[in-house]
Parts: C-alpha cells; sequence; structure tokens
C-alpha cells in the first residue's frame, strides 16, 4: 500500500514539476513578446487593422491655346455611415430629421431612410452605403445634415473622395487629349496629352489611414489627411478648339462620303511647330466614326506621290537636274527588270520638264529621272535624304511614334528597282506627321522645326515652365530649291492634279498622293488618298496634312478627290478666321450630318475664355465643379439632371458669366 501511495506521490510531483515548468515557458514567452519582440507583433497587429492608403490627387486642367477645356478633373463622393460609433442619444434626437434631408436631397421618401438607418444601426453596419458619384456641392449640402454635421466620430460619417475625369468638348480630339491610367502593379499607360505631360499634370498623392472593420471594409479614421495630396500643374495646349472642330467635321464628312475605313488631318502654324488641330477617325462595325488611334503620330506607312517633294528636292539639291530637265515619260509604261511603273494617264504625258513631272505627278518621270542620275551610285540619293532627317523620328512629346524607313543599299530588302521605286513613294514608310514636318521646313525656306502639342505648364497664375519654339534643322535644303519647289507646288494647285481646290481669296500650295494600301490584284487593291502642302501660298501661315485610308474605289480614290477637298475646306475656314459655334457632341459621334454651311458664325472671333459644352441629361450637381472651373456662375432651378441650358453649346463664353441650368 505504501509502495502504490508512493507511485501516486511521485507522479504528482512529476505533474507539478511539468507545470511549473510550463508556466515558466509561458511566462518567458509573454516577457519575449512583451519586452523584446513586441513591437514587431504590435506593428503586424496594427498593420492588420490599419493601413495607410493613397488619395489621389487633382489633375491640373489641359487647356487649348486660348483658354478652352479640353480636360478637367472633376471630383466625386461616396458617402457611408458608421450606425455604431453613433451614441443612442445622438441617434435618438437626428433620426428623424436626417432622414427628411435625405428624402429631400435624393428623392425618395424619408421613412425609406429613417428605415435603412435603424436596421443599418441593428445590425451594427459600421460601413453603410447613402449616396455614391455625388458632386462637391452636394457633398458639402449632406455634410451639413443632421447628425453628419458632427462628423466622423460623433456622427458617424465616412467620406471617400476620388476623381474623374472630364473632356468638356467630348470625343473631338480624344486620342490627342488622351489618358493617363495607372494599374494595381503601379505601371502607367499613357496616351496623348495626358500621358505625355502627366508629370505635370498628376500632381502628389496624399495619404489617409483607415482602420479594417468587417467583412474585410476598410474605414477613414477621422476626417482628417495624414497628407493632403498636392493639385497638378494645369498645361495650356496648342490645340485650338475652333481649328480642331473644322478640321473634325471636314475629315468626317468625306470619311463618311468615300466610306473610308479611317483617315487623319493635321494642322500645324507653319513658323512655330505649333499643332492646331489633330483628328484622327476610324470607322466602328457599325460604320459610325470615332477617335479609335492617333493615325498621324503613329501609323507609319509609304506615302506614295507625296514623297516626289523629297525626291525633287533631293534631285535639285544635288544639281542631277534643274527643273527644266526634260525626261520622255514614254507612253505612261517603264519597265524596270521584271516590274512596271505605270502613270495614271494612259499613253503617258510625253516628253515634259521635271517641274511638270511634278505638277502631273508622273510616276514613269520620276522613276526614269532617279534611276539615270543615281543608279551607279544610289548610296547619294540615299543619303540626301538621310542629310535632310528623313530616317529620324521626330522626337515628339506623345508616345507611339511610328518609325520611318528609308532603305539603303545593301540592305537585304534592297533590290535592283528600289530606287526607281522610292523616287515615286515606294518601300519608304513614314507617318503623316513626319510627312508634313517636311512639308512645312520648305514652307520655311529649308528649315524644320519639331511639332509642338504645348506652350506652357502653369500653377494658377504663375508660369512654371515654357515650351518654344525647336528647330530640327536649320536648313534641310538651300533657300533656292525650297523656293523652286515652293513654286512647283503652287503650279500643282493652279494647274495640275489639284487644280479642283483653288480658291479666289488666297493661293494654296500642296501635293497629291494616291499609293497602293496593299499588294493585291486590281479587284483587291485599296488605296491611301493624300494631299500636304500649306496656306497661304505667298505667305504661310499654316501647313497641313490629309491621309485617307481605304475608299471606297467605286466612289473615288484618287488623292485630288478624296483628300485635297478635305484639305481646301478646313484651309477656307481657317484663313477667314471664323469661329465654330457648331454644337459640339459630348458623345460618339453617331450623326452622319455634317452641317454644310457656316453663316451663323460670328463675323470675329470672340476671344472669351471657353466654349460652352453640352450639359444636357448630367447629374446637375457633376458639372457644378465643370462649369465653375470653366469661370461660370451656376444657378440651379429644381433638381436632378440638367433639362435645360440657358447658354447653348458651342458658345462662347466670358469669366463670370451666369449660366440658369433647369433640372428634372
Amino acid at each position: 500500500m505504501a509502495i502504490k501511495d508512493k507511485n501516486i506521490l511521485n507522479r504528482l510531483y512529476f505533474i507539478s514539476g511539468c507545470m511549473v515548468l510550463f508556466a515558466i515557458l509561458v511566462i518567458v514567452k509573454l516577457v519575449d513578446t512583451q519586452f523584446v519582440e513586441g513591437d514587431k507583433y504590435r506593428a503586424k497587429g496594427e498593420k492588420r487593422v490599419f493601413k495607410t492608403f493613397d488619395i489621389p490627387a487633382n489633375r491640373g486642367n489641359l487647356y487649348d491655346s486660348k483658354g478652352n477645356l479640353l480636360a478637367t478633373s472633376v471630383p466625386k463622393y461616396d458617402i457611408r455611415f458608421d450606425a455604431v460609433t453613433v451614441t443612442d442619444k445622438d441617434f435618438r434626437e437626428n433620426i428623424v430629421q436626417l432622414s427628411e434631408a435625405l428624402s429631400k436631397e435624393f428623392g425618395k421618401p424619408s421613412a425609406y431612410y429613417n428605415k435603412i438607418l435603424r436596421k443599418a444601426r441593428d445590425h451594427k453596419n459600421r460601413y453603410f452605403l447613402i449616396r455614391r458619384n455625388m458632386g462637391y456641392s452636394q457633398y458639402m449640402r449632406v455634410k451639413s445634415f443632421p447628425l453628419f454635421k458632427y462628423g466622423a466620430n460623433r456622427g458617424g460619417l465616412i467620406v471617400e473622395q476620388r476623381t474623374i475625369r472630364e473632356h468638356p468638348i467630348g470625343k473631338i480630339a480624344e486620342r490627342t487629349v488622351g489618358y493617363e491610367r495607372k494599374d494595381a502593379q503601379g505601371y502607367y499607360t499613357r496616351v496623348g496629352l495626358e500621358g505625355a505631360y502627366g508629370p505635370f499634370l498628376r500632381g502628389k498623392e496624399g495619404k489617409r489611414k483607415k482602420q479594417k472593420i468587417a467583412k474585410n471594409q476598410w474605414k477613414p479614421i477621422g476626417d482628417a489627411n495624414e497628407v493632403e495630396p498636392q493639385d497638378g500643374y494645369d498645361v495650356i495646349s496648342t490645340i485650338d478648339v475652333n481649328v480642331q472642330d473644322i478640321t473634325h467635321h471636314a475629315l468626317l464628312a468625306q470619311l463618311e462620303k468615300f466610306e473610308a475605313e479611317h483617315g487623319t488631318v493635321v494642322v500645324m502654324e507653319t513658323k512655330t511647330g505649333e499643332i492646331k488641330a489633330i483628328s484622327n477617325l476610324g470607322r466602328t462595325k457599325s460604320g459610325k466614326y470615332y477617335e479609335k488611334l492617333n493615325y498621324a503620330v503613329g501609323e507609319s506607312h509609304e506615302p506614295g506621290s507625296t514623297f516626289k517633294l523629297m525626291t525633287m528636292v533631293a534631285a535639285l539639291e544635288d544639281k542631277v537636274i534643274d527643273s527644266s530637265y526634260v525626261v520622255d515619260t514614254e507612253n505612261g509604261r517603264v519597265k524596270f527588270y521584271d516590274r512596271v511603273v505605270k502613270d495614271s494617264k494612259w499613253g503617258g504625258y510625253g516628253k515634259i520638264s521635271a517641274a511638270k513631272a511634278f505638277e502631273l505627278s508622273s510616276n514613269t518621270a520620276f522613276a526614269k529621272i532617279i534611276n539615270e542620275k543615281y543608279k551607279d551610285d544610289p548610296k547619294k540619293f540615299v543619303n540626301r535624304l538621310m542629310n535632310m532627317g528623313l530616317h529620324k523620328p521626330l522626337g515628339l512629346s506623345i508616345k507611339g511614334e511610328g518609325k520611318p524607313k528609308i532603305p539603303y543599299p545593301g540592305d537585304k530588302d534592297w533590290y535592283g528597282t528600289t530606287l526607281p521605286w522610292m523616287a515615286h513613294g515606294y518601300g519608304v514608310s513614314l507617318t503623316p506627321l513626319q510627312t508634313l514636318a517636311f512639308y512645312n521646313a520648305i514652307a520655311n525656306d529649308g528649315e524644320m522645326v519639331k511639332p509642338r502639342f504645348i506652350k506652357e505648364v502653369k500653377a494658377w497664375d504663375r508660369t512654371k515652365e515654357k515650351f518654344d519654339k525647336t528647330v530640327l534643322n536649320s536648313a534641310i535644303c538651300s533657300k533656292e530649291t525650297a523656293r523652286v519647289v515652293k513654286e512647283m507646288m503652287k503650279n500643282v494647285v493652279i494647274r495640275g492634279t489639284a487644280d479642283n481646290v483653288q480658291t479666289n481669296n488666297f493661293q494654296i500650295a500642296g501635293k497629291t498622293g494616291t499609293c497602293w494600301g496593299n499588294y493585291g490584284g486590281d479587284k483587291e487593291r485599296e488605296y491611301i488618298s493624300s494631299f500636304a502642302g500649306y496656306f497661304p501660298a505667298e505667305d504661310p501661315r499654316y501647313s497641313c496634312i490629309v491621309v485617307i485610308h481605304k475608299p471606297n474605289k467605286e466612289k473615288g480614290y484618287y488623292g485630288n478627290i478624296v483628300a485635297a477637298p478635305v484639305f481646301r475646306a478646313i484651309a477656307l475656314k481657317v484663313y477667314n478666321d471664323i469661329p465654330v459655334v457648331d454644337e459640339v457632341s459630348s458623345t460618339i459621334v453617331e450623326s452622319g450630318l455634317v452641317r454644310e454651311n457656316y453663316e451663323d458664325y460670328f463675323e470675329k472671333a470672340q476671344k472669351y475664355k471657353t466654349i460652352m459644352p453640352d450639359v444636357e441629361g448630367m447629374p446637375a450637381m457633376d458639372v457644378i465643379s465643370l462649369l465653375e472651373n470653366m469661370g461660370l456662375k451656376v444657378e440651379l432651378k429644381g433638381s436632378g439632371k440638367v433639362k435645360k441650358q440657358s447658354i447653348e453649346p458651342g458658345t462662347k463664353i466670358q469669366v463670370n458669366q451666369t449660366i440658369r441650368l433647369e433640372l428634372s
């Protein structure tokens, strides 16, 4: 019996010892957790419960050259309710008045809000959604409602702010205005002016701490941010919305008329290189057109006969010919090895001068001249083209510039037929803007300036940075060569391939282009129609290029028929400085009706700050910030969406002008 008791006692000692040892280990771990690794564990716990979120800054405004808004940031607010943090006393005293205020603001019965708010409190909901996507003025009113006016801790008000980008002129120049987007991994996608000048526009992000609550939701702590976001700078572009609107509608009308696949137009100020308009329209499956891709900047293709200007300048500079040099076009068909160069006129033009060959755009004449004069030393011709910078990109600020291609003797794709084919614009590749830069240089007597999209960056009314004219090549050719080819381009319009676009008021100078869009048979073949030049010819102020891809061949495909009339329409309106008052749509281009007359335009441009956008159908509160940014004073009547606006869309407006919005 004694032995048995002794064994039991030993077991008790052992168990007690184990318990003491376990207790010691627990104490050691507690001490280690509290004093040795306490900070680490506390940090982990806090990280799971508290987290700092980035607050996007308001992007700066993007303006045209005359102060019209191209893009602006509009704040949006989501309002939520923490039904737990509010005391019983405050909830009872304010629930009825709060429900009535919400009912008046948002249009639902006060009983509805009374019910859902009480339900949120019964379920201890700390993140109950009241309203999404409120404008600033509406947010300020809601913030002053009973109970909510006490703020985050006492009133349970949770406010989450973000910004969206509005384009007052809608889809016009959408691709040029562009965007900048940041993905979850922090990588940016940059398009157009918004992307190119993102570092100026985007500002600096703020910081705000939030607490994790039920259902993996994060609630802001307090009313204030840890770090306030800093708004971005404003960017003043070179775009002129009046010229842009003229350009857009002229191109749209022609694309619809010829059922073309896509097209682009660029209008540039000759002396400065400032881009005043750039329109890029592509056809959808439904047959409508919109700003699909930036063809002017990114689409490199064979230019066809517009390249004959480069060819002529090279030959004149090398002094292998002069403008009176005579070439025999034979019967309009000249064979080089196994390929035949053809003129558009069956039977050819006979023996003509180099100047006449340019006016008539004779493929055979150019092929024969360049082949005869450079066949023993083709590098001489290509080097001349390269000396003029045709093999280099322009180095544009807008991303995605297409690469030019000028083949070089010895390249794997250099053949016996390459030289004569280059002479009339095949086998080479340029973007429309690269081609325009060369034509613009000729208008400048040989000085090539870089196309420019931005004038300055401003912080409020202070200039942070100015962007001036950049010269890419002070002389792509001699002034004498420039003078000679300028005369040739005038004659193209006076008596050459583009005599159908003459005007009575001023002289246009330019060159037509028609080239193959593919190399299929006659039935499958598609075309690219183009016209590049400048106006007025005697004192060039603007250069312009029009390129239209794949028009319906049954309706026409030559450059003088498809592209040149667009140039003429733009030149007439821009030269006469007639402002645009047509409605600027805020949605995708749906209508095929383009106004033919501009009789209701003002006789002279009124230099007001901006053009009135179409805001009908938009929530009124959303548009208040937009209109106030434009310098307008806003008066509201009613509630809901805008039914009627007192200032017609497209009308010039003045700073501090009052606009009345009728709501429904």
